[in-house]
């Protein structure tokens, strides 16, 4: 029983942190909202909201916050809300600041290949290994179709996905219709399974390696020299 209640708490902390990430996304586009963190303490709640523009979240004087903490508190359930607002680090690396990056400038009737070249620049500029555009919608005529620019290397599925892969998806509404955004950014982290690097062996090692082998030493690696 206090094995499923803990799982169950879990359970609705995540459901609770995702509505609320949901809620975030769709009201803070011009913030440059990148994620929220929700933590539970002995006395409340504890929410970090990180953004490329915190300035906008914090709202002059605090009142954006205030506004949040009420609707945490009554939408969400939070008890005792502290919230804090943080920069986020490598926005360039982030795929949702990307992404409504994209989106802004889409709303400004700036030309969707123009701006898919010029943020794949800004994303390999900040040393990713790889990244990936996709916009949809009607973007040459009634008919929907899509754009997908890639530059690098792209990990869509195993392990590696779960480590270095950054996603995001966001969508606008423009004149023609309802555009999607997908971004897709593969960050410099851990060692890569295809990935060769080159040691440079001292002099005294190289020397080492250059000296006859004696007979009837087991070669390195193997087993006794006889009998084989």
């Amino acid at each position: 029983m206090v094995g499923s209640r803990v799982k169950q708490y879990f359970i609705n902390l995540g459901l609770k942190k995702t509505m609320i990430d949901q809620f975030l996304a769709s009201y803070f586009v011009d913030a440059g909202y990148a994620g929220v963190e929700l933590y539970k303490t002995p006395t409340g709640h504890r929410v970090v909201i990180y953004a490329e523009y915190p300035g906008r979240l914090i709202g002059r004087g605090g009142s954006v916050i205030r506004k949040l903490t009420a609707i945490f508190q009554t939408r969400f359930g939070l008890e005792n809300v502290n919230i804090t607002v943080s920069p986020v680090t490598d926005a360039d690396l982030n795929a949702r600041v990307v992404a409504f990056r994209i989106v802004r400038a889409l709303e400004k009737e700036i030309p969707y290949r123009r701006v898919m070249m010029a943020m794949l620049k800004r994303i390999m500029d900040a040393g990713a290994l790889g990244a990936e555009i996709v916009i949809s919608g009607k973007l040459r005529g009634e008919r929907a179709t899509y754009e997908k620019m890639r530059t690098g290397k792209i990990y869509k599925a195993g392990d590696l996905v779960d480590y270095i892969v950054d996603r995001a998806v966001a969508k606008t509404l423009l004149k023609p219709g309802i555009f999607g955004v997908e971004v897709i950014i593969v960050k410099p982290s851990i060692p890569l399974p295809d990935q060769v690097e080159l040691k440079q062996l001292k002099p005294e090692e190289l020397q080492e390696l250059a000296q006859p082998q004696v007979k009837g030493e087991a070669p390195v690696g193997g087993g006794s020299s006889e009998g084989q």
